[in-house]
């Protein structure tokens, strides 16, 4: 299973927060066997928004988007997602509930709240809701794209809804080696080659040593693989 991530925001792309959404989303997604294939942040454009998820969404097997769920003017991504599709917003009666029912439970801690329950609660028409548990505004799910709030502890608690709808064949194994990075070329091209594995090299200075990490969906291969750059390097 191939999924691109797709993260709006403004706020992402000028650096005032840093984009742990996907960091987190691409550990969930490989543990589940896998391959993340893009990791892209967009702004809070609807047009932009909307040409991204058609595209990713006829090239590979789901999206998930992160961000831009709400009522303030920056949260486009429902519109965008039913212009991405030709689609219109309506309001779902469980969203519209949930919605209530939370707004309801703090009254009294936000008196003040000036907040259009319906218009909270609209998603695209034909798509299944996405109740946000953790937080007011619900996610959904049209077609293989799924639309999940960005606060990170609503995307994490939708997420784990939807959790088992991903899985894949990626499997990895992990190799540590001191040796210097300048020094694996010749073993890790060999190693690509023979066994038909994705390798890297990722420096960790701090710790004196690289990690080597093997990706592929052969299971033989890999373990062949990590068995050989056992016996030709040295490992920590």
């Amino acid at each position: 299973m191939q999924v691109a991530l797709l993260t709006v925001g403004d706020e992402l792309l000028a650096g005032d927060i840093d984009n742990t959404n996907a960091s987190w989303l691409a550990r969930q997604l490989g543990e589940r066997g896998v391959s993340v294939v893009r990791i892209l942040v967009v702004p809070d454009d609807e047009e932009v928004i909307a040409n991204q998820i058609r595209a990713y969404s006829d090239a590979f097997d789901a999206v998930i988007v992160t961000g831009g769920l709400g009522g303030t003017p920056d949260d486009v991504t429902m519109a965008s997602l039913a212009r991405a599709f030709d689609r219109d917003l309506e309001v779902n009666d469980e969203a519209l509930e949930a919605v209530e029912a939370r707004l309801a439970a703090i009254a009294d801690k936000y008196p003040d709240l000036d907040i259009d329950a319906t218009a909270e609660a609209s998603i695209p028409a034909g798509s299944r809701v996405l109740i946000n548990d953790a937080g007011l505004s619900p996610g959904c799910v049209l077609k293989n794209v799924y639309a999940v709030p960005g606060i990170p502890s609503e995307m994490k608690a939708m997420f784990e809804q939807v959790a088992a709808e991903f899985s894949g064949d990626m499997q990895t194994r992990t190799l540590y080696t001191p040796t210097p990075e300048g020094q694996l070329l010749s073993v890790l091209t060999t190693v690509r080659d023979e066994f038909g594995v994705a390798v890297g090299c990722y420096p960790n200075r701090e710790e004196g040593r690289n990690r080597l990490k093997l990706r592929g969906t052969d299971e033989k291969a890999l373990d062949a693989a990590a068995a050989w750059l056992h016996e030709e390097i040295e490992t920590v």
